[in-house]
């Protein structure tokens, strides 16, 4: 790598690590809460495993997984994250390592890990393959893997269509985050390096929300992409109104009878 690529791939790195320090995500992710539990029982992690999540935030996947009595090192970028989830696990009692770390190049050596998981982490990385990669190589032979990703056509999915043309742009050679939930795009990814994968569409209830003003105002406030998109138009009023009825009316849309049911596909697959 050249030393301007060296230079760009860390300003891009400080530019993603500010986003999602900006705002609160842990309150974001708090809604989401029950996935970290359901992508552990995905595929059975307990007290035999060593465990790695992987972008993993403040911990929604780490600490249930620590709470079957499994070795979990929490890794993110982000430190703010992890920092907070250090200190929910333990308040918890939990003995977890937390270690900031670019999903694109974990320090870990090859198959160090039982079992590899994110809850919609990797499919935030601007680069897909090279967090493909990484998850396999540090996971064993025989090893599992397990991710949760918001598909493209579900409500967070839908989210992000109604915020991009008001969003900073993507840098050059990145793909949309939601892909991820696109079974083919992530059996591309693996390629044959694994086995067994299986797919799986399933939802998560939000019930937090009154109106869609009040998931629109939280988002402005906690979601670190949907601060940048306002961010980005700060300086144009019409444009400010314009994401303000676009955000609302798409949750209001979705709220049936006070509960959103948030799309998301759940990966499942063995190393070779």
């Amino acid at each position: 790598m050249s030393i301007d690529s060296i230079a760009t791939d860390t300003a891009l790195k400080a530019r993603h690590r500010a986003l999602w320090a900006s705002g609160d995500y842990p309150n974001v992710a708090d809604l989401i809460g029950p996935l970290g539990k359901r992508i552990v029982e995905a595929v059975g992690v307990g007290p035999a495993d060593r465990v790695i999540d992987v972008a993993a935030g403040a911990g929604n996947a780490a600490i249930p997984a620590a709470r079957s009595g499994a070795e979990v090192v929490a890794t993110d970028l982000t430190p703010e994250l992890l920092e907070v989830g250090e200190s929910r696990a333990g308040q918890e009692g939990l003995a977890m390592s937390w270690r900031t770390a670019d999903a694109e190049d974990l320090p870990f050596d090859d198959g160090t890990f039982d079992v590899a998981l994110s809850c919609v982490g990797v499919m935030f990385v601007p680069f897909h393959q090279p967090c493909a990669d990484e998850l396999v190589r540090v996971t064993r032979s025989g090893g599992r893997i397990s991710l949760i990703n918001w598909t493209p056509t579900g409500f967070v999915g839908q989210l992000f269509s109604v915020m991009k043309p008001y969003a900073p742009p993507p840098p050059p050679g990145a793909q949309p985050g939601v892909l991820w939930g696109n079974a083919d795009h992530v059996r591309n990814l693996f390629g044959n390096r694994v086995t067994n994968l299986t797919t799986t569409t399933e939802t998560v209830p939000v019930t937090q929300f009154t109106d869609g003003a009040a998931f629109r105002d939280f988002f402005k406030a906690y979601y670190g992409p949907t601060i940048a998109a306002y961010k980005t138009i700060a300086d144009d009023p019409a444009r400010t109104a314009e994401l303000d009825h676009a955000v609302a009316e798409l949750a209001d849309r979705n709220l049936v009878d006070g509960s959103m049911d948030w799309e998301y596909l759940l990966v499942t697959a063995t190393v070779r």
